[in-house]
């Protein structure tokens, strides 16, 4: 029967080289983890603002949509008119502090007379201002749709 006997470089523990790169690997594992969550975290931030921008956009085209225009009544009604105009309103996301506002343009003009038919145009401006020292944007969403004659 053979006897094994260790020597001192067997018994040695890692070295400190090695002890160094497994933090510094295992530190770079956990800040790219968190960095990730975090950026998750703006993402979902963002496309919530985006979705109520987006409906925002849809409430103005839906209001130029709900006016009456019917040129072929008499006498002819036109309550849409070929205009533009402005209103400020509140993002719709839940928020603790300032509310998010935009601004949604609405233009509507004219495509053809014959047949009578209008382009309706909200265009909502909205920034992402949630952490004042990142605030972004401004961002733009955009609704666009043709409306013919008593539709």
């Amino acid at each position: 029967m053979k006897i094994h006997i260790r020597t001192k470089d067997q018994n040695a523990g890692f070295s400190l080289t090695e002890v160094v790169m497994s933090i510094a690997i295992t530190a770079t594992t956990f800040a790219g983890v968190i960095y990730g969550y975090v950026g998750t975290g703006v993402r979902a931030e963002w496309s919530a603002y985006s979705l109520a921008a987006q409906s925002l956009a849809m409430e103005g085209v839906e209001q130029a949509r709900a006016a009456k225009w019917d040129p072929q009544a008499w006498p002819p009604v036109d309550e849409l008119g070929v205009t533009n105009y402005t209103q400020v309103d509140q993002l719709d996301v839940p928020v603790s502090g300032q509310p998010i506002l935009a601004t949604n343009y609405v233009s509507i003009t004219t495509v053809s007379t014959i047949p009578a038919l209008r382009k309706l145009r909200a265009d909502c401006v909205w920034m992402l201002i949630s952490r004042p020292q990142n605030a972004c944007g401004p961002f733009t969403n955009t609704v666009i749709t043709y409306r013919a004659v008593d539709q």
